[in-house]
This record gives structure tokens, C-alpha cells and sequence, in this order.
């Protein structure tokens, strides 16, 4: 299929744009807030709070999302994206918003440490006290213990991984779902044959996404690292249920598909689904674009059978 209007204008607005990694941090921090705007007007919910919660190392900033209904509800733990550099909370709020509305559970997004000043395993740990605390206090915000799942976009994705596979390695808190959105699960060179075809000339870039999993690791060591990189975990039995998005013109294709087989094959119920005409970040434009409003109620139906 050919690349949708929407993208291929953004390509073409894009020809002299430097690479990411040849940008100052502070530029592609504000870059990618400046795109929030784009993402359409966000939707009206029943409540929305900002808080605190105990981190490794002070607190966790964190924002609640309530449906209406005040019966204990599920929970969805969401990371968001921006290659473990950039990104923020206020970038995910669309899409907290409909999950929100739509499966009728109580959204929590997480604002973990970015690299490079905070390299692996600091957002990865952010992540799992969220999921701890979440589990622990979900009786007072009106949450289910037994009904937790985790959500993540890009970087959060891989985040979201990791987090299944040390939650289930430390014993708990137990999961009932893992959506994984275009997650980067491996070092990208040489990558995957997406990665060797789709690598340049469509938005992300192979060179961009090494570079951003160079800010994110400590050394060499962590390419080996399961938490760091899920794709290298010798077993992936006993994860939780798995929706894996990926998007037809993006270089990560190919790996989060054979993650998703990688899990059937260990036991995992995961779905693998890939939507056409797109680029890597189609998730977040559900206002704007059929393949991403179709992503969403696709991750709406997966959670609303995993809370069954």
C-alpha cells in the first residue's frame, strides 16, 4: 500500500530537517512537545489528577484518569514515547483520554527519568514503581489489583516490555496485559530486514534509533541485557497476554512482529497487527487518520477481553 496523504506530506516537510541525533537534547525535547497541538483536541473525562507517587530516587511525577463509573476498575499503566530522550505525559493525554473513555478504566501515566542523563536501568525501575504502587494503593484510587495492565508507545513500548519480564522475574505485581506500540526491542545494527529496507527515507531512521539506544544503555553490556533490549530474552514464557502495533513503513516492523511470534511460540497469547500506509508514530494522530482511530479500538478490544 502507498504511504497515507498525511505522512507523505510530512516527509516531504521534512527533506532538510537535520537527524535527530545531530540536535541539541534540549531542541528535540521541545520539538517534540511542539507537536502536541497537532494532535487534535483532547477528550472530555470525568476527572483527571496530577500527583506524586515514591520513586527509587524521590518521586514519580504521575497523572490519574477516571471514567465515570466509581466501581473499582481496571488499570492501565501508560509509557510514553520519544527514544528514551524526549517525551512527556502531555504527549500521551489524547490517548489516555479514549482509553479511558472507551475501555472504562482508570489510566495511569507515567513520567519516568529520560536519558541521557538517566540511562537504563533508572526509567526502567520509574516504570516498575509505578506498577508497585499502582498495585498497592489501587483500592484507594478506586482501581482493581487483579485487573492491571501496561501500555506503551515507541520507547515506552520497549519500557513496557522490559517491565513484563521483571515483573514476572521479581515475583510480581502480576500483569493481565502488555500492548507494546512499535516497540524497539533489539540493538538496530544490522537490524531486522525492516530496519535494512525501511532505515532511512521514512521518518525514523536506523541511525536515529541507535543513537537514541546509545543515550539509553550504560555499555556495550546491556545489548545482551533482556530489560534493556526484550527481543534478547532467552524465554518469554509466563508474560502476560501481548497486543503488538506496528505500522507498515516503519523500520521497527519487523522486530515487534517476531516478538509477538517469539511469545505465541513460548505459550503467550499475543496478537501481532500491522497497519497499512502508515509511519512509525501513526498511534498518537487517533483524531486525525482512520489507521490510527482503528489502532485504538483495537488496543480498546484487547484490553476490554483481558479485563474479562
Amino acid at each position: 500500500m502507498s504511504i497515507h496523504p498525511i505522512f507523505k506530506q510530512m516527509l516531504e516537510n521534512s527533506v532538510n530537517v537535520p537527524p535527530t541525533r545531530d540536535l541539541p537534547l534540549e531542541v528535540i525535547r521541545q520539538a517534540n512537545v511542539a507537536m502536541i497541538p497537532m494532535l487534535g483536541q483532547p477528550e472530555e473525562i470525568y476527572k483527571v489528577e496530577d500527583r506524586e507517587i515514591p520513586g527509587p530516587a524521590g518521586t514519580i511525577p504521575v497523572r490519574l484518569y477516571w471514567p465515570e463509573n466509581s466501581t473499582p476498575r481496571p488499570v492501565v499503566l501508560c509509557f510514553h514515547g520519544g527514544g528514551m530522550v524526549a517525551g512527556t505525559i502531555e504527549v500521551f493525554d489524547n490517548i489516555c483520554r479514549a482509553l479511558t473513555n472507551r475501555a472504562d478504566c482508570i489510566c495511569i501515566s507515567v513520567e519516568y527519568r529520560l536519558a541521557p542523563e538517566n540511562k537504563f536501568p533508572v526509567p526502567l525501575e520509574d516504570c516498575y514503581a509505578a506498577l508497585v504502587w499502582a498495585t498497592r494503593h489501587a483500592a484507594e484510587f478506586g482501581g482493581d489489583p487483579a485487573r492491571i495492565a501496561i501500555l506503551g508507545e515507541s520507547a515506552g513500548a520497549n519500557l513496557a516490555a522490559g517491565l513484563a519480564l521483571l515483573a514476572r522475574d521479581r515475583g510480581g505485581p502480576a500483569l493481565a496485559f502488555q500492548g507494546l506500540v512499535y516497540p524497539p526491542l533489539e540493538y538496530p545494527i544490522p537490524g531486522s530486514p525492516s530496519m535494512q529496507e525501511l532505515g532511512k527515507d521514512y521518518g525514523l531512521t536506523q541511525l536515529d534509533i541507535q543513537w537514541c539506544a546509545e543515550q539509553y544503555m550504560q555499555s556495550e553490556a546491556d545489548r545482551q541485557n533482556p530489560y534493556c533490549l526484550p527481543a534478547t530474552a532467552s524465554d518469554l514464557g509466563g508474560l502476560p497476554p501481548a497486543l503488538v502495533i506496528t505500522a507498515e513503513f516503519d523500520p521497527l516492523r519487523d522486530e515487534g512482529e517476531a516478538y509477538a511470534a517469539r511469545l505465541r511460540e513460548a505459550g503467550v497469547t499475543a496478537t501481532a497487527r500491522r497497519y497499512p500506509g502508515v509511519l512509525h508514530g501513526f498511534y498518537l494522530l487517533t483524531t486525525l487518520i482512520e489507521p490510527s482511530k482503528q489502532s485504538l479500538d483495537d488496543t480498546v478490544t484487547a484490553l476490554r477481553a483481558a479485563f474479562e
